[in-house]
């Protein structure tokens, strides 16, 4: 979270809009993580909050809408990739498709709010030629509820998220120094059972050498 606040920190609208380009065509980042950086920094005036919420969607659906097109063109060979069999397998692709044929609409809407499967879907989506428009209305219907929704509550609800972030950062330190306490232990253990180990092999040694004869 605070690296992508940095991010768009710095790029301001460019940065909102790449992170969530870059989410909704199958990178691992968060629909919600950007949206919620562009609200906190609506609340803190940095960006215009009538300027990064359209950024949001227009972020949020333009990656979706690249995903369909690129699964109408190429979507055969974009699905038999092997990272995308790793979130799609071919049983699962034929029940999207079947879906698709069945309730286009409800199947995009779904899709869109299960992180993880939402490229693939919407790559499907493209390969098994639903149509354009069904496509469209879905996605931005399910996009102008989710998106303003989770903006204006990360926005009125600010502070609230400084204090869990701060609470992170904390749990972080905490998490890192027992971290560091444990290696330090592991180490001190091995040490100690080489030298044992060490001291056993030298009084073996020691017998073998007082009971050997003499020249």
């Amino acid at each position: 979270m605070e690296a992508l606040q940095d991010f768009v920190d710095n790029f301001t609208y460019l940065g909102i809009f790449a992170v969530l380009l870059l989410g909704s065509l199958g990178a691992p980042i968060p629909e919600e993580m950007p949206i919620i950086a562009a609200a906190v920094l609506s609340h803190e005036g940095i960006v215009r909050w009538w300027l990064a919420l359209p950024v949001c969607l227009l972020g949020v659906l333009s990656g979706d809408m690249v995903l369909y097109w690129v699964g109408r063109h190429w979507g055969e060979q974009v699905l038999n990739w092997r990272l995308a069999r790793l979130v799609l397998s071919p049983a699962r692709e034929q029940w999207l498709q079947a879906a698709y044929r069945r309730h286009a609409l409800k199947t995009v809407v779904t899709a869109r709010h299960v992180m993880g499967l939402r490229a693939a879907a919407f790559l499907t989506a493209g390969s098994a030629r639903v149509p354009f428009w069904k496509f469209v209305v879905a996605d931005a219907g399910a996009a102008l509820f989710g998106v303003p929704l989770a903006f204006w509550l990360a926005y009125f609800f600010t502070d609230q998220i400084k204090a869990i972030m701060a609470d992170v950062h904390r749990a972080e330190r905490w998490f890192g120094l027992a971290g560091l306490l444990a290696l330090a232990t592991m180490l001190v253990v091995w040490v100690w059972r080489w030298h044992r180990r060490v001291g056993k092999e030298r009084l073996g040694q020691e017998p073998a050498k007082s009971h050997s004869p003499t020249p």
